[in-house]
């Protein structure tokens, strides 16, 4: 399959304040996000042209690069009309908006304190993460040679760049193994996450999910949580050891881009955990689905 890549693309990118054409939103090599990670970003779905939570995500990179130690020259109300900008000039109608903030080029060096921070916002049209008949039967998942770190060790509670690269190590490895993801334990040996997305296991009737206290606590994450308590189900947030997985009938990840993903099996342990997408699972993908485009 022929793949367009990413910076070879007809239409803009909103950059720094202005619609640049896509070829031209560049940035020189030697920038302080590129060499020391000090980038912030975030990823929303567009459903029916509009930008789903818009101002949680926007106030979420504000806070992310607070954590890292800057501040966007943008406030939420300006980032969200750019990001109305760049939805429109792009006519996305059900698509994905990726906005980055990054520290510049003026000082190469660990310390860069007054490089200039800047501000891209790129959207484009994204179809399902994953494929129809893999919500039908769930994916599959292992377990990660990597766990997230303890927030003494690396800001966690940001959705920075830095924070991503035991993830991509870990999904290569599963994809390799033939897996679809890979999940994440903690640093204290607990559930976390899979790659991207967070987890949640439907043990009779009740939801369990990790607590959310050394990644990133997702905003598809609040919502779900949200309407399955409207629903009447009981939500534990709570720390969760492996082996509980054994008493889960149902297992989902949820995230702007795996929305409501249900899992079918978890490998990397003595033995395989088999699950089956069930009637928790499917109202949950039903309300969400609802949702997001009412």
């Amino acid at each position: 399959m022929l793949i367009q890549p990413f910076d070879d693309r007809d239409g803009y990118i909103w950059y720094d304040g202005s619609l640049v054409e896509w070829r031209k939103a560049t940035v020189h090599v030697l920038n302080h996000g590129l060499h020391y990670g000090s980038a912030v970003f975030e990823g929303l779905r567009v459903y029916d042209s509009k930008a789903f939570k818009l101002r949680e995500h926007s106030e979420r990179l504000l806070k992310s690069a607070e954590l890292l130690g800057y501040s966007i020259p943008y406030t939420a109300d300006q980032i969200d009309e750019a990001t109305h900008e760049i939805i429109k000039a792009q006519s996305i109608t059900d698509g994905y908006v990726r906005p980055i903030a990054w520290r510049g080029s003026e000082k190469m060096a660990i310390s860069a304190q007054h490089n200039r921070i800047h501000l891209a916002i790129a959207a484009w049209p994204w179809p399902p993460y994953f494929a129809k008949e893999l919500h039908e039967k769930g994916i599959s998942l292992r377990l990660a040679t990597y766990q997230r770190p303890s927030p003494k060790t690396a800001p966690t509670a940001s959705k920075a760049a830095g924070l991503y690269m035991i993830c991509t190590i870990s999904k290569h490895e599963a994809e390799r193994d033939g897996y679809h993801d890979a999940l994440m334990l903690d640093y204290r040996g607990y559930l976390a996450e899979a790659t991207g997305a967070n987890l949640f296991l439907v043990i009779d009737g009740e939801i369990h999910t990790p607590i959310a206290d050394c990644f990133l606590d997702g905003i598809t994450r609040r919502t779900v949580i949200d309407i399955a308590r409207k629903r009447g189900i009981k939500v534990y947030e709570r720390h969760i050891l492996p082996e509980e997985l054994a008493k889960a009938q149902e297992v989902f990840l949820t995230g702007t881009a795996a929305e409501i993903t249900p899992v079918g099996q978890i490998d990397g342990f003595e033995k395989p955990f088999i699950f089956k997408p069930s009637a928790v699972t499917h109202q949950l993908v039903e309300d969400y689905h609802q949702l997001v485009r009412s």
